[in-house]
């Protein structure tokens, strides 16, 4: 649905956005219903349908959101830094603690992968994603930097560690961002500059 809003409806509407996407992450998104969440809010249905068709397309909006927002910190991290490497470093770091910062929206991101309805916007999302590391890796390959190697696949792999990690040491046992971040950078360093070798038995 496509509304022209005014300055003060764009602020409304990232306020529900925002009151939503936590509600769903504590109660459960198929759990919450469309009146509790304008309870909270102490508005009425009509604003609600105003900005949304249905309660799956807000939640839709919350988790385009909240990848373009992860999208923008791992670029603003990155800046101009001409070296590739660095800017792998750089992207895994401002990831985390994204991450930290944002951990109701990561509980989203994650029943979304699991729920039929909201998978597909997570799997275009970690497209963009290994688009973007794929071309660092790729450029760190052309320098000399790393052997080369599918920049695909071990964008893949870069990925996954860091996911990995922020489940286990970041979220579940409560480990600060910079620690996981040391521990995520070194493994996937090791293995980058092992990758043409391994890939070639």
């Amino acid at each position: 649905m496509e509304r022209r809003l005014t300055p003060r409806g764009l602020e409304r509407k990232r306020q529900l956005l925002d009151f939503a996407a936590r509600r769903f992450a504590e109660s459960g998104f198929h759990p919450t219903s469309v009146a509790e969440i304008v309870q909270g809010m102490g508005v009425g249905k009509g604003v609600f349908y105003w900005y949304f068709d249905s309660k799956e397309e807000l939640l839709l909006e919350i988790l385009q959101a909240a990848q373009l927002d992860l999208r923008r910190a791992q670029q603003a991290a990155i800046e101009d830094e001409p070296d590739p490497l660095v800017r792998i470093e750089r992207g895994i770091r401002a990831s985390l603690h994204w991450l930290d910062a944002n951990r109701h929206l990561d509980t989203l991101i994650q029943f979304a992968r699991t729920d039929e309805a909201f998978a597909p916007a997570i799997r275009r999302g970690g497209r963009v994603a290994v688009t973007d590391i794929a071309r660092h890796v790729q450029e760190a390959i052309d320098t000399g930097r790393i052997p080369p190697a599918d920049p695909e696949v071990l964008a893949h792999c870069i990925l996954g560690v860091t996911d990995s990690l922020a489940r286990v040491q970041l979220i579940h046992r409560g480990q600060p961002p910079d620690e996981v971040a040391d521990t995520a950078v070194s493994f996937c360093f090791e293995g980058l500059t092992r990758a043409g070798s391994l890939s070639a038995r």
